[in-house]
Formats: structure tokens, sequence, C-alpha cells
């Protein structure tokens, strides 16, 4: 039987998911996301070209590739339409993108409220990117969202775009602002629907009808540790970042799947949170700077520290993990020593895992094991045996400390920098 993949980040989202998703594409028949929303962002270089892809499949840019957006994302149907005008040169159409008719859409009225609640915690902000994405997800679990297949009945969205604002509304009266206007509202559906809804299909059906010989692979955003439930809350993010939520967030159940992580070989972060390894001194900024460390979609600096085998594997457990992809390996090339965490410690009591309670992991102290540096070049590599040795026994550290394989190794940006050191699940 063919075994079909989900790729998930395994830190706090930015581990280069894009580059390895677009790698496995060439074996593979169908890639989809399953979360998240227009916060993503996926980097891909090919050649001399770099794409920066938000709500697309990292799979778009080979088209002969099916690409699908699940339903457990949430939809700026706006952001999805300006990013396929500016993929330019790149074939988008419905024969080659879809998109689940269940999809909740994120409005204006969304980024609105996110922005709203955002500023009202003052001191204790999430420091999110404010594009709507938690107000959306609200108002699905709320049984009030207008979802992709509503724009198809002009009558009905009119009733449910009144059911919307009573809630909306409410709140910004509470709030001391002017109320949302239906018709406003209306005109912004409107304006995106005809351009849209080329695209919505029954996409659990399409799935479930797929020839058994077909690979999918389903393409998570974020990370673990950004999980909603699982995460580092409430500095997480809106939606179920684990693994099995791609059964949830595509609507097909996959027996045979292979289960891929994907590291960083250190560990950053974007926004407000815990952070156990995070260096704010001289490596901090070497780190931040060699590996060119800012957001794809929100533009902040990544806060950057040494990789932390703890919520490694708390992430292999959370979501099953069968095996990793280790990425940016060449940004430790120029450290002298390198260093990884291997458990915390506090108030005299040690840790072999992320305790819940948020005061408890601001105030860990990392206990690292110290291993030393390679000071020769591995971007480029492209075989294992050709990795300095220091740099292999590094990798093999981090192995043992997961006790998991790790079956490919990136090793600059470029498409086809990738060691290969198991392919079986590929094939």
């Amino acid at each position: 039987m063919i075994k079909h993949i989900t790729v998930v980040g395994m830190q706090w989202g930015d581990e280069g998911k894009g580059k390895i998703v677009d790698w496995l594409c060439d074996k593979a028949d169908v890639a989809l996301r399953f979360q998240g929303g227009n916060n993503a962002g996926h980097t891909i270089v090919i050649g001399n070209a770099t794409y920066k892809l938000n709500l697309l499949p990292s799979s778009v840019l080979r088209s002969d590739k099916l690409s699908i957006i699940g339903n457990g994302v949430a939809l700026d149907a706006s952001a999805l339409i300006m990013e396929i005008e500016n993929l330019k040169g790149v074939n988008i159409d419905p024969h080659n993108l879809l998109i689940s008719e269940n999809c909740p859409l994120i409005l204006n009225l969304h980024k609105q409220k996110e922005e709203l609640f955002e500023n009202l915690r003052k001191q204790q902000k999430i420091d999110t990117t404010n594009k709507g994405i938690g107000p959306c997800y609200e108002d699905k679990i709320g049984r009030r969202a207008i979802r992709l297949c509503d724009l198809q009945d002009h009558n009905t969205l009119r009733e449910k775009v009144s059911i919307l604002l009573q809630y909306h509304n409410t709140l910004r009266k509470g709030a001391g602002l002017q109320p949302l206007v239906h018709e406003e509202v209306m005109n912004e559906l409107e304006n995106i629907s005809q351009r849209i809804l080329p695209y919505s299909r029954a996409t659990w059906q399409i799935l479930d009808k797929l020839k058994p010989d077909k690979k999918i692979i389903f393409e998570g955003a974020q990370g673990i540790l950004l999980d909603i439930d699982h995460g580092t809350y409430p500095f997480v993010t809106s939606s179920n970042t684990v693994a099995p939520y791609a059964a949830v967030g595509s609507g097909v159940y996959c027996k045979d799947l292979h289960i891929l992580g994907v590291i960083k070989a250190y560990t950053t972060r974007v926004g407000n949170g815990p952070f156990p390894t995070e260096q704010k001194n001289e490596i901090g900024k070497s780190l931040f700077n060699i590996g060119k460390e800012v957001g794809t979609v929100s533009g902040r600096e990544r806060r950057c520290g040494w990789f932390d085998a703890i919520l490694a594997k708390q992430a292999i457990s959370l979501a099953g993990i069968s095996s990793i992809a280790l990425t940016k390996l060449d940004i430790l090339d120029d450290f002298d020593a390198i260093k990884i965490c291997t458990g915390y410690k506090l108030n005299n009591r040690s840790y072999d895992y992320l305790p819940t309670l948020s005061s408890m992991q601001q105030e860990l102290e990392p206990v690292y094991e110290e291993l030393p540096g390679w000071k020769e070049k591995t971007s480029d590599q492209l075989t294992l045996a050709g990795l300095p040795t220091n740099a292999r026994k590094y990798i093999e550290r981090i192995e043992e400390l997961l006790e998991k394989r790790i079956s490919l190794i990136s090793t600059s940006p470029g498409r086809d920098n990738m060691i290969v050191v198991d392919n079986t699940f590929i094939k």
C-alpha cells in the first residue's frame, strides 16, 4: 500500500516546511493544506527565484500537481486572490487548485475584532499577525461563520450575515464602536464571490475517489508548539497544528501515513511567549543574521536560540512523528561550539518535559550539553558522507536524544539541496 505523508513543524513554526513539501511533491500527486490561514509563510527557492506563499499549498509551483486548501483552513479569499495574481509565471487555475467548499471565510470584521482585543490585552499581548484568523475560527465554533459554499445562495447569505452581525455588533457596542453595516458586509462578499467560487469543490469527495496509487501530502502550517491545545498557551495559534488534525482538516482519513516532522538545527520563534533556550546575546544575534530570521508574513524579527531536544521530543509524542527532516544545518557552520538543551531546572527540580503552566514555562532554566563546532561549509552538500565529521556527530546526537531517524537534511534554501538519508517513505 502506498504511504501518504503528513508534514508538520516541530517547533514554533518557520522550520522550512515549504521547501520540504515542494521537494516531496516531485514524488506525489496531491498536496493539501489542512489548517491555519494566511498567517503562515512558506518560502521556496528555485534557482534565482524566491516564492513566498501564505495560503497556497507549497505544491502550486508544480503545475502538474493537484493543490487543495482543506476545510480546516480559515480562508481570506481576498488575500488568496492577491496571492495568486502575484505569482507571476505560475499557472494556477481551478484545474490544479481546489478549495473545500466548507472553508470558513475571514472578513474585514474579523481583522477589526482581532486588533481590538489584542490592544485590550495591553501588556499581555499575544503579538498576533492581526489577520483575523482567530476570530474567524471563533465564529466557526460559534456556528455563525460564513463559509465558501454560502456564496452560492444570495438569499440565505443575507440571513447568515444578519446572524453574524448580531454577535459582532453586540461586541462593538460594548467597546463603544460604530456598528457594522449589513450592506457593506454583503458588498465585501459579493466582490469576491465570482472570483473565488470557481475553485470551490467538495474536496473530501475528490480525495475519497483518488486512485489507490495516488500519493497525498498533507501540509501543516505553523508548528506543534503553537498548537491551540498542546502549545505554549496562550501564546499559540488558533488551530490544531498536530499531525492527527490532517484528517479533520481535509475530510479524509488515511490509514497508512508517514508523519514527517520538520525541525531546524537550532530554535526560533516569532512573537511573545516562553522560549527556554533563547539567546539574548551575540549567539542569538549571529543565528539571526546568518539565518536571515525575519518572518515571511509579519516581517518581524525571529528570536533565536539553541536546539531544544526536550521540546522536540515532546513534539514527537504529540504528533506521532515517524521521521525527521532537519533544516538550516548550514547556519551553524561558523560556530566554535554548539549547545543542545537536554533538560530543564526550576526551583531545584529537574524536568524532562515542558510544564503546562505558563508561569513555569517562563522561568525554566535550560540544561545544556556542548558539542564542538565544525567550522566548515555544509551548504549545498548532497551526501551525508560529505558533511564534516563534527556535523555528522551533531546529527547523530540529535537522533540519539530524540530516538528518531533523521531522514532528510536540508543544506541550503535551494529546492534540490537535500541530503536523502532514508527515502523508503517517499517510494
